[in-house]
């Protein structure tokens, strides 16, 4: 670790141009700034790849605000005014909520030197402005307990199995993958979209153990054994896989769908330079290569190159790349948010 976090500051310091800061500045520049991301496994690689190779670059320290995607946007529109996170890891979906409620800072590509490393698709824009720029996409498969499931699922439709009764997890929508989950559920039960009544009536007969809220309580569930089979995300599944547990991960025939985790830099903060300066971080090869290798995330910088072991477990697996992906739209998604989420209260986790 302490090579690759050596390797990762040299990087960053000629890539994000701080090896010249004059004195001035040096005396001015905070001792730290606060940064919004996952927990668990995430948040670690996010330490790692990002966040330490910029404190030994640039001497700030740098501050965790440990939370869901969704919990992190309800805090920034709370301190809007004033606020103490300085840069958000948010997913997609949420990340458009928070344009929309004025939260963010644009990125400027005047002040952010990587942002022209990454891949058009991957940088989030409004009326041209940047409000949005990815840090690598994940995809939301089949995962099972091999003992207790011992070949691979291959439908969603699996889920419905009497022998899995009790013992299945699916994200709720407190979860970034909640609402798009019900989208995705309507393709794969072929149900007009525009009226999900009968894919709720499906989700509400699923005798599932748990409605997870965030990735790591659905990682616990696979791992303490209280979930065999469910929902779950690639970094999640591959990361309890790495660790020697039972566990697999299933691309159903129906497909899976993916996002990517975005980063934000959020308005009024009162250290912008430095947070500008976190985001370069994030934007190197460097740090790109090392969360494919920690969390399997497909990078959205480009010209990165991984080992074939850590190319397979990819979100677009060995061979592909973005293209392969199925995304969302997710103004539509987000159209639609406030209701669905009302409807799986009322006739899903309602009648639990």
């Amino acid at each position: 670790m302490a090579n690759r976090i050596g390797t990762l500051t040299a990087a960053v310091l000629c890539a994000a141009g701080l090896l010249g800061a004059a004195g001035a500045q040096a005396q001015q520049k905070p001792q730290r700034i606060t940064v919004a991301w996952y927990g668990g496994n995430w948040g670690e690689a996010f330490n790692a790849c990002v966040a330490q190779p910029y404190t030994q670059a640039t001497g700030i320290a740098v501050v965790p605000e440990i939370g869901t995607s969704t919990t992190t946007l309800a805090k920034l529109q709370q301190q809007k005014s004033s606020p103490t996170i300085d840069v958000a890891w948010m997913d997609g979906g949420i990340s458009e909520l928070a344009e929309q409620a004025g939260v963010l800072e644009t990125l400027d590509p005047a002040r952010l030197k990587n942002l022209g490393n990454v891949i058009d698709q991957a940088v989030y824009k409004k009326d041209g402005a940047a409000y949005a720029v990815g840090s690598g996409y994940y995809s939301l498969g089949l995962t099972y307990n091999t003992k207790e499931v011992p070949e691979p699922p291959t439908s969603w439709k699996d889920l419905w199995r009497p022998d899995y009764a009790g013992a299945i997890a699916i994200p709720s929508p407190s979860n970034s993958a909640g609402v798009p989950f019900v989208f995705f559920m309507s393709r794969v039960w072929a149900v007009d979209p525009s009226n999900m009544g009968p894919v709720y009536q499906k989700l509400a007969a699923l005798d599932a153990a748990l409605l997870f809220d965030s990735s790591g309580a659905a990682t616990n569930a696979f791992q303490s054994g209280e979930a065999i089979i469910g929902a779950h995300f690639n970094v999640g599944a591959w990361d309890l896989i790495d660790k020697g547990l039972p566990i697999g991960f299933a691309v159903p025939r129906e497909g899976v769908w993916a996002t990517d985790a975005r980063l934000h830099l959020v308005k009024n903060s009162p250290n912008r330079q430095a947070a500008e300066a976190f985001i370069d971080t994030a934007l190197t090869p460097q740090a790109a290569q090392c969360l494919a290798e920690r969390l399997y995330l497909g990078p959205a910088v480009k010209d990165v190159t991984v080992p074939p072991e850590t190319a397979r477990k990819l979100p677009w697996g060995e061979n592909g790349s973005v293209a392969n992906l199925s995304l969302f739209d997710w103004n539509v998604i987000n159209a639609r948010r406030a209701e669905i989420t009302d409807a799986w209260n009322r006739e899903v986790a309602g009648k639990r």
